[in-house]
């Protein structure tokens, strides 16, 4: 192909801009690559120190109180007035227990006290009556004893009298004998001599007289005799009598002496009756902490969950019913033990959580456990073995807000949290 003088000439030309058009292109290279470095450059060093300054971790979960909601007594349902997500105020009614059996239970421990109150006022009485009744039986037992023992003085002292007075008629009866004898013979030689003629009918009555009122005397003597050996036998018997009557009283003494005994015995029914008082007052108090236990309030202001509480099921003492989950809320990291070198409490935190991508919260440190999470796990890592292998141990961080949540965002022990605490 031929080429003309025209393009002959332009051709340098055209070749000198593609050139510039290169050189410019490599220079425009050279400054994008070099921009790009130096932004490079700055953001891995603030990446360098924003990881020097802070720590985060994608271990870390909401957490809170779960308080579990379960009867202390026994027995079925009969109304339920909260459901699930329900949110409660604290001593809001849960739900409520059938108390008929509670009532009933009520009013025997009521009668039971009335009961028990009554029989310690009979025992109250019994103490001081068996205190006067037995004060009084002693001071009579004792004055029949003196009584006695005067009775038994008096028949021994009529004894002795009686002794001496029938000796001294036994002895007029001897001598009344002796006279009556005396007299019979004196009769016998006066009849003799009467008939013989020698002496006269007067002599011979007056023998006669004289024989008749001896053998009369010695007949009132032997009556006189007669009379005290009766009263002498009378004072024997009534000294007798005197003696059973000294022990017959020696008796009701020693019965009655036993007064401290029989009030004791009384004081300790009546303290008998104190302590089952005690007893029962206990037991009405329990009970009527039994009848309020069936109806079950909210202990803290929060959430119903995980609720299985129905209308007319049977519940246990124990058993769960429902749990609340009160709206104070924090945060568990689990960071690295080798993230904590400059970690320490009052330390502030952004906080990230899954569920609101683009909202951070803010809050600060509030402690460190002392003790790595597998050391209080249920199993525990045994490391004196030989086939040890050291891993990285991780150790909670309660982590608490500053700022008092908004109403509009959910935050449920569990869920996901990336938190980054600023460490220096």
């Amino acid at each position: 192909m031929l080429e003309t003088p025209g393009q002959q000439v332009e051709s340098p030309v055209i070749i000198e801009k593609i050139e510039k058009t290169n050189r410019n292109r490599k220079h425009y290279r050279v400054i994008i690559v070099a921009i790009l470095l130096i932004i490079g450059v700055i953001i891995g060093i603030k990446h360098v120190m924003h990881a020097s300054l802070h720590q985060s971790t994608d271990n870390a979960f909401i957490d809170g109180h779960i308080i579990q909601i379960s009867p202390k007594v026994s027995g079925i349902i009969s109304k339920v007035y909260v459901d699930d997500n329900y949110k409660v105020k604290k001593g809001e009614l849960l739900f409520e227990i059938d108390d008929k059996d509670y009532l009933a239970k009520l009013e025997q421990a009521k009668a039971s006290l009335s009961a028990a109150i009554a029989k310690k006022k009979g025992a109250n009485i019994n103490v001081r009556l068996t205190d006067i009744t037995s004060s009084a039986s002693v001071k009579q037992a004792s004055a029949d004893v003196d009584f006695s023992r005067s009775s038994v003085q008096a028949a021994q002292e009529q004894i002795s009298v009686s002794q001496s007075k029938l000796e001294e008629s036994q002895a007029k009866v001897t001598a009344a004998m002796a006279d009556d004898k005396l007299a019979k013979q004196d009769l016998r030689r006066f009849k003799g001599l009467y008939e013989l003629g020698a002496v006269s009918k007067q002599q011979l009555d007056t023998a006669i007289a004289n024989s008749q009122a001896a053998k009369a005397r010695l007949n009132a003597a032997k009556k006189v005799v007669e009379s005290y050996n009766y009263s002498l036998n009378q004072a024997k018997a009534q000294l007798k009598a005197a003696y059973a009557g000294i022990e017959q009283a020696m008796g009701q003494l020693e019965k009655a002496n036993t007064v401290p005994e029989n009030v004791a015995i009384s004081k300790s029914q009546l303290e008998t009756s104190d302590a089952e008082i005690k007893r029962l007052q206990a037991a009405l108090r329990q009970a009527e902490l039994d009848l309020s236990y069936t109806k079950i309030h909210a202990p803290a202001s929060g959430y119903v969950t995980r609720k299985v509480a129905e209308n007319g099921a049977y519940v246990q003492t124990g058993q769960v019913s429902m749990a609340i989950v009160p709206a104070n809320v924090w945060v568990i990291a689990n960071y690295k033990e080798t993230q904590l070198t400059n970690m320490k409490p009052g330390q502030p935190v952004i906080l990230k959580i899954d569920a609101y991508p683009h909202k951070k919260f803010k809050g600060h440190i509030d402690s460190i456990q002392y003790g790595t999470g597998s050391r209080f796990s249920l199993l525990p890592p045994e490391n004196a073995v030989g086939s040890y292998i050291k891993v990285v141990q991780r150790v909670p961080v309660k982590i608490v807000f500053d700022e008092q949540l908004d109403s509009r965002y959910v935050l449920a022990p569990g869920m996901s949290v990336v938190p980054e605490v600023k460490v220096k």
